[in-house]
């Protein structure tokens, strides 16, 4: 049977490890990239899709329907 202290440093470990995989990745912010050679890159349900048809390009932002404040 474990004792006490053998179950305080295992999860001690465990916690040590855990944030020490949790630090590991790309650094920096996320962006899209726009430059032309990402035009053609597959996108995400394109990966898991791979047969789907194309998704249609998403429509400009919509304005917005309020009328504006007379100054």
């Amino acid at each position: 049977m474990l004792k006490v202290h053998q179950i305080l440093v295992s999860a001690l470990g465990l916690a040590a490890l855990g944030v020490g995989l949790a630090g590991c990745g790309q650094r920096g912010p996320l962006y899209l990239p726009t430059e032309p050679a990402a035009a053609n890159r597959a996108t995400l349900p394109d990966l898991i899709r791979p047969g789907s048809p194309a998704p249609a390009e998403t429509a400009p932002a919509a304005t917005s329907s309020a009328p504006e404040r007379a100054k």
